[in-house]
């Protein structure tokens, strides 16, 4: 070998791990959002967001988000997952049972992690918790649970009450889901010695008609399942129970205490979020979603608007004040 062919491939050498070390930095990890409306509660989303950049992750350098939005359309979520699916993501991020749904529906191969299912196993997402079995994990609400808690917080804060309505919308869950969730809500009713109006609402057209039927039946209090319709329509929900003088508790989301509900209990679903980043983390590092144990709430959260209470005339217990995480006067 001549001189001038020996320092070549001595360059050589010495540029290939810089080289190779460079185009690994510039990868881009291409991540899919489907979201039912990602508008509605942008703090989750954002929540979702540094949870990738506590892990390194930053748009724009290593990090690409696709994003498909049913704009509170649930019909719109086959197509948009479909759109995902063709533009060959590395991994889909859909929230929700039905966006998780629509996801699974349209591929069985690309990964999906959800962040907030109500009941991931009796709705078919996964095999089981600790086994997944397929190419769908993530993060579970526990749904059914919640309910009975909620009734159970009503009843503390309106100890009176004899009867409560449960505002639902049929046709949004997996069938056996709901059944769980209505079920759950009927042990903890009988637990608690109160009578149940379950009332429908299929959508914001049946609102008024519905918060007559409570006030029919003499309803002393409401309960409302945090399905997306109601989470979109959660201001004249909240406006309709002040009207009717119903005091509410709001099964998951604190949102709607933010618009003026009386009382909300669930997980903190921000959290439930951002923890949904280490399983996309995980997956883009070659880890399979069927490995990837569904993992459970750690943080719940009651919050409680005493400015509502107040309009309705209810003095909230101290024993129950003592339990929550937010109170806004």
């Amino acid at each position: 070998m001549d001189r001038r062919a020996f320092l070549a491939g001595a360059a050589a050498l010495l540029t290939a791990p810089r080289a190779a070390e460079a185009q690994q930095a510039t990868t881009v990890a291409r991540v899919g959002w489907l979201g039912a409306n990602r508008a509605a509660i942008p703090h989750l989303h954002e929540a979702f967001r540094q949870g990738l950049r506590d892990l390194g992750y930053v748009e724009g350098r290593n990090l690409a988000i696709e994003y498909r939005d049913a704009e509170g359309k649930l019909e719109r979520l086959p197509a948009r997952a479909a759109e995902l699916v063709a533009l060959k993501v590395d991994v889909i991020v859909a929230p929700t049972t039905p966006a998780a749904l629509a996801a699974k529906e349209a591929t069985r191969t690309l990964p999906i992690v959800f962040a907030g299912a109500a009941d991931p196993v009796t709705s078919g997402l996964v095999t089981s918790l600790a086994r997944p079995g397929g190419n769908v994990t993530g993060l579970s609400l526990l749904a059914p649970e919640l309910v009975g808690k909620c009734l159970e917080q009503l009843k503390q804060a309106v100890p009176g009450i004899s009867r409560v309505a449960v505002l639902w919308q049929p046709g949004v869950m997996v069938e056996d889901t709901e059944k769980d969730m209505l079920k759950a809500a009927e042990v903890a009713a009988r637990a608690l010695r109160v009578r149940l109006q379950f009332v429908e609402a299929r959508g914001p057209e049946d609102f008024d008609r519905a918060f007559s039927d409570m006030t029919r039946a003499r309803a002393g209090a409401l309960t409302v399942f945090s399905m997306t319709m109601f989470v979109l329509e959660r201001r004249r929900l909240v406006d309709l129970a002040a009207k009717n003088r119903l005091p509410a508790v709001y099964v998951g989301l604190r949102e709607f205490v933010d618009a003026g509900g009386l009382m909300a209990y669930g997980p903190n679903l921000a959290d439930l979020y951002r923890r949904a980043a280490t399983y996309v983390d995980k997956i883009l590092k070659g880890a399979k979603p069927a490995d990837l144990p569904v993992e459970q709430p750690t943080k719940f959260e009651l919050a409680i608007n005493l400015k509502t209470a107040k309009a309705l005339g209810i003095t909230i217990p101290q024993s129950l004040l003592r339990q929550a995480d937010q109170v806004m006067e």
